[in-house]
């Protein structure tokens, strides 16, 4: 996907949709009023090229059952800066306001244990809107900092589970960004990859056991010079995006001109790109609605799709899984209600290049690989 390929997305989009107004005032939100307190955030639509790296965020966004999304690159590329404006982009979330889980009011999935018994026992539960949640998890977390801890005393003496939430409390229905998690421990990493795949965390000590909703999207991101993941846990990563620093001169000053414009009048700045942004809410929104029920993959497009995944080796099948997702979820971002070869072309190296086995004397890119396999499988 060329750099322009999002942007030239969205344009079509907005000449061929029909207005809606609804949907149009749900997303009106994107664009928020900033407080005098509040840090402005880089617009999401200002962001040059890394195409791969955007389209991955935007598909788990669309579905977040593709599994998240592992970013691998050079320093200083921006994958911070462009989490931080995509969770800009999107709607507040309804929250039981008194709960520490940022619990839906109405799907159980991402409702804590205690906020279930309430609803049904009647209470009307006290509301408030709040933005979706970005954590970072910092590399030196401890087990207990991310997963929370029980006070022990409390609990023998007082009879109470005392509960202190940790980080994946706090990602619940959110992102978690977890930079250079090549350098994390395998066992804290395994912990964020069951959480993110089962939606829920459990905290168990000296025969106590506490249980609540962690369903998040994990976005991990490292340098490839400092060391891989190993294959098992990279294989649980949803989708792969390879990031490169920019080598054309003329989009370099671009990007150069751009941040120091908005680092001198970040408000001005961001009213440029007010209806890109919105441009852009609006369609992620959208496509979330139609991506689960409306969306539909032929059966040979499927089995087309599993026979790449043959003919690479891929263990499990995750990667058929993931692929098939990712294909609906684009064709759902594209206004579309039928997958298409094109959809599938788009997504199934960022689904798959990280799945493949290594062969210390295989010169040929992982990427390369799978583009030669998946022309070779779809174009007969």
């Amino acid at each position: 996907m060329t750099p322009l390929a999002l942007a030239s997305l969205v344009a079509a989009r907005r000449q061929t949709r029909k207005s809606n107004q609804k949907r149009v005032h749900l997303c009106a939100v994107a664009e928020k009023e900033k407080t005098a307190t509040e840090r402005p955030v880089y617009p999401f639509s200002a962001i040059v090229g890394q195409s791969e790296m955007k389209l991955s965020l935007i598909l788990n966004v669309i579905d977040p059952k593709i599994g998240g999304v592992m970013i691998m690159g050079d320093r200083g590329t921006g994958k911070t800066t462009t989490i931080r404006a995509l969770v800009d982009l999107l709607p507040e979330i309804p929250c039981v306001s008194d709960d520490p889980y940022n619990s839906s009011p109405e799907e159980e999935e991402v409702m804590s244990q205690e906020v279930r018994d309430r609803k049904a026992s009647g209470e009307d539960l006290p509301l408030k809107y709040k933005k979706v949640p970005m954590i970072d998890l910092p590399l030196g977390a401890t087990e207990d900092r991310v997963c929370g801890t029980i006070d022990i005393e409390k609990a023998l003496t007082q009879g109470k589970k005392a509960f202190e939430p940790g980080l994946l409390a706090k990602a619940n229905r959110g992102i978690l960004y977890v930079d250079e998690v090549n350098l994390l421990d395998d066992h804290l990493v395994d912990v964020l990859l069951d959480s993110a795949a089962g939606g829920w965390n459990t905290v168990e000590r000296e025969g106590i056991s506490i249980r609540h909703p962690a369903k998040f999207i994990l976005v991990g991101s490292g340098n490839p010079e400092e060391g891989e993941l190993r294959p098992q846990l990279l294989d649980r990563f949803g989708m792969h995006a390879l990031i490169r620093t920019e080598r054309d001169p003329e989009l370099r000053v671009k990007i150069v001109e751009s941040t120091r414009d908005f680092a001198d009048d970040p408000v001005g700045f961001r009213e440029k790109y007010v209806d890109d942004n919105q441009e852009f809410a609006t369609q992620i929104l959208e496509a979330q609605i139609a991506s689960a029920k409306d969306v539909k993959t032929d059966g040979e497009i499927a089995r087309k799709i599993s026979q790449v995944c043959s003919e690479l080796n891929i263990d499990g099948l995750r990667g058929d899984i993931v692929t098939n997702r990712a294909a609906r979820a684009y064709c759902s971002f594209d206004g579309r209600t039928e997958v298409t070869e094109e959809d599938v072309g788009k997504v199934i190296t960022l689904c798959l290049r990280h799945r493949l086995r290594k062969d210390v004397l295989d010169t040929m890119d992982g990427g390369d690989k799978v583009e030669k396999v998946f022309r070779a499988v779809f174009e007969t």
